[in-house]
């Protein structure tokens, strides 16, 4: 039997491919937007890639197993489970087969039997694989997508939180505590082979180990401990991360049939040609350091560094109906365009070599200050309104009593709740978000916007010397 595990940084996101070298079959499961690794996997080692599968309806990465199952002619295997509001879309393009629990079908020697495990989604279902054509009676693992991770289990909020169906939190939370104890009664030795690592918010406390067993989970997964199911949908629900806003958008894409059309022209502009694209219907991303943004960049463009948080910050912050034009290294563009792709966001229009700004005139730049300055110098100022961008859960385990809470992924829907006559000084834990917040305010209008370095790690710090 043939196993190879894909891990995508950005996302946290696992996916597997399993063949049996006898037959020369081979399967995808929960394959990413882009497909070339599973490609040239299947080339490399001489597999034709026959069925493709998920888990379930992804909501935090657009799913590549609609234009996998295209190019290579596989058979689609997907849920038929959950209710009618989360069954596939796209279904009459593609050859499939609908799977329910208890069904059971094969790559070439490779069994897989079908668990329905819901609680994370209605329509999740996991796969217990079996060798049988290594001689193997007993099972050797479980994929089990977003039911099972690492020391945790998947959210049940994302389809209330995400998706807008009022209700799903508290009962998909029921649903988990039941699968888990179906979970329980699997064999110790089985393999848990999750849908994500530590770094996705499908979860709340997601191990960075890829891979463990059910024994070992049920040893020391908190929540795997619980014999109450109200104690358990309790602290399930509690203190969930706030779901970035493109979730939703990647369920409807996901449910729908995500598009096939991802080669575009991207046209190579001078930073003059970049004020054709300016206005509601494109944005300028700069993707350079933020003490490179910093020192000088073009205005009006927002500052998204191009490093493993840039899919998820683009995600919250660019519209899918707007178009894409991108500032960074031109080596760069190719890794840029497939980072965005892989939420859906597919619309890069044009670049600009990030060396043209060296020759050009007119930047913008921002100032950073200090905990002491601050403490010393501007908040006994009126002139200014100190603007924390953390997330919530940061926010109430401890802030400045002065400041004002506008969450980064929320920031470009809340300027309203910026007073126009004060200057903003934005922070967040260590000062990285509040440098993206900075360069978005700043294209909105609030010119002399001001970052505080270190953020509030380095703030507290300050207090606690002070």
């Amino acid at each position: 039997m043939f196993f190879k595990s894909f891990f995508d940084e950005e996302l946290a996101q696992m996916s597997y491919m399993t063949g049996c070298q006898r037959t020369g079959e081979a399967m995808v499961i929960d394959p990413a937007r882009d497909i070339n690794p599973y490609l040239e996997t299947a080339d490399k080692e001489g597999f034709t890639i026959t069925k493709v599968t998920e888990t379930h309806i992804h909501a935090d990465f657009l799913s590549g197993a609609r234009e996998l199952a295209q190019h290579t002619g596989a058979t689609l295997y997907l849920s038929n489970e959950g209710d009618n509001d989360w069954k596939y879309q796209y279904l009459n393009e593609v050859d499939h087969v609908l799977l329910n629990g208890g069904d059971q079908f094969h790559v070439g020697n490779i069994k897989f039997d079908v668990l329905h495990t819901p609680g994370h989604t209605p329509e999740s279902i996991s796969f217990v694989l079996t060798d049988e054509g290594g001689g193997s009676e007993v099972p050797m693992g479980i994929f089990t997508g977003d039911f099972v991770f690492v020391g945790d289990v998947g959210r049940p909020d994302l389809l209330e939180k995400a998706a807008g169906s009022e209700g799903t939190s508290q009962q998909g939370a029921r649903q988990m505590f039941q699968s888990l104890e179906a979970f329980k009664e699997l064999p110790d030795f089985l393999q848990v082979w999750p849908g994500h690592g530590a770094g996705s918010a499908c979860g709340k406390s997601l191990g960075a180990v890829p891979v463990s067993t059910v024994g070992y989970e049920k040893a020391n997964n908190w929540a795997l401990q619980h014999t109450d199911i109200d104690e358990f949908t309790d602290e399930l629900i509690d203190g969930q991360p706030e779901p970035p806003k493109y979730f939703g958008m990647m369920k409807k894409l996901n449910k729908e049939g995500p598009s096939l059309e991802k080669e575009r022209e991207v046209k190579k502009l001078t930073v003059d040609q970049l004020e054709e694209y300016r206005g509601n219907d494109a944005v300028i991303i700069d993707t350079r350091e933020k003490w490179s943004f910093a020192a000088g960049h073009i205005p009006g463009t927002i500052n998204i560094p191009y490093n493993r948080s840039f899919s998820n910050w683009a995600g919250w912050l660019v519209d899918y109906d707007q178009s894409i034009v991108l500032i960074g290294e031109s080596s760069l563009l190719t890794d840029m365009k497939k980072s965005l792709e892989a939420i859906g966001l597919d619309d890069v229009t044009a670049y600009v070599d990030q060396s043209d700004l060296t020759r050009v005139g007119g930047l913008e730049t921002y100032t950073s200050i200090t905990p002491e300055e601050l403490e010393n110098q501007y908040k006994s100022d009126d002139q200014y309104v100190v603007i924390d961008v953390r997330n919530p859960g940061e926010w109430e385990a401890g802030h400045m009593d002065e400041a004002r809470h506008l969450m980064l992924g929320h920031l470009k829907d809340s300027l309203e709740d910026i007073p126009k006559d004060r200057t903003p000084i934005v922070h967040c834990q260590s000062g990285v978000r509040s440098a993206i917040a900075v360069s978005l305010l700043q294209a909105n209008g609030f010119k002399d916007t001001i970052n505080l370095k270190g953020g509030y790690a380095a703030w507290k710090k300050q207090m606690n010397q002070a």
